[in-house]
């Protein structure tokens, strides 16, 4: 005999699903030739939230290596970081470029 499901075996079924966590996507920072290091630097300290010794660090790595990564985040959360990247150099004239990767 089949097990009935009753609204209340659905529910306790359901319950137990699990909701897996999102992705995670690294945020990429490009090296060229045109953004100054400060900038890069600057950009580091506000929109990514580092400290002055991490930030350089990674601007040393984004210079020597062509590219670093600037955090690891949710999808929605890396998209909005590349924007706000991409706004702020447009705002100052550089051409910097920041893009997204899934880990």
């Amino acid at each position: 005999m089949a097990a009935q499901t009753t609204p209340a075996r659905e529910a306790k079924t359901r319950s137990k699903a699990r909701l897996e966590p999102p992705a995670p996507y690294r945020v990429l920072m490009h090296n060229d030739d045109y953004t100054s290091m400060e900038f890069v630097v600057e950009i580091l300290q506000s929109l990514f939230h580092k400290q002055r010794s991490e930030a350089d660090q990674i601007m040393l790595n984004i210079h020597y290596q062509g590219m670093a990564t600037c955090g690891v985040y949710p999808f929605e959360i890396a998209e909005t970081k590349v924007a706000q990247v991409h706004s702020s150099a447009r705002a100052e004239g550089f051409p910097l470029r920041c893009t997204l990767d899934e880990t």
